[in-house]
């Protein structure tokens, strides 16, 4: 096995999973706000962000699609050491990892179904800024208004109007994390 594969896991597994879960949550309930993610490293292009995600989110039985950005021998080795998860298409995927413009049409991932609205995909979107400037947000979790520099406005708008079904975002950048729920409204900014 390579060196990439065993290495970048959880130093403290516990602790450190703890953490994570404590900031995606979090990061879920105020959309718009940036958490810190540190204590992953998984090989390139993965911020480390994304993989303490991975790593807390994901395991044996959670179907993960990469877009074709992450689809990497390297990324694959280090996924099924770490964690297990099965690579699956984006019609199957409880969880998608990629860059925006490398992840397929939304509407290939599953939204959910009336009875089962949680049976939707959590997409984990690699981003080259992270910041609380641009598109506006409101709705649960937000005070008044939010804002986040999200890469494009009309496929969020769109997901919400699907609410209670839709789908779930994580951005990551770097050691930088947010969350846009599907019950979340976006506005131009």
């Amino acid at each position: 096995m390579r060196d990439d594969t065993l290495s970048g896991g959880f130093a403290d597994p516990p602790v450190d999973a703890a953490h994570a879960f404590r900031a995606a949550l979090a990061a879920l309930a105020r959309p718009g706000r940036i958490e810190t993610l540190v204590g992953a490293q998984a090989p390139e292009p993965v911020s480390p962000a994304a993989a303490a995600l991975l790593l807390t989110l994901c395991d044996a039985e959670t179907p993960l699609f990469l877009a074709p950005s992450h689809d990497t021998p390297a990324l694959r080795d280090w996924i099924a050491f770490h964690i297990g998860a099965p690579i699956t298409p984006p019609h199957a995927a409880q969880f998608a990892l990629g860059r925006w413009s490398d992840l397929p049409p939304l509407q290939g991932f599953p939204v959910g179904t009336a009875d089962y609205p949680d049976r939707s995909t959590t997409l984990i979107v690699e981003l080259d800024r992270l910041t609380t400037q641009g598109a506006r947000l409101i709705g649960p979790g937000i005070e008044t208004e939010s804002r986040l520099s999200l890469p494009d406005i009309a496929p969020f708008r769109a997901n919400r109007a699907l609410f209670p079904l839709g789908l779930d975002f994580y951005f990551t950048c770097g050691t930088s994390l947010a969350g846009l729920p599907r019950s979340t409204n976006v506005e131009d900014a």
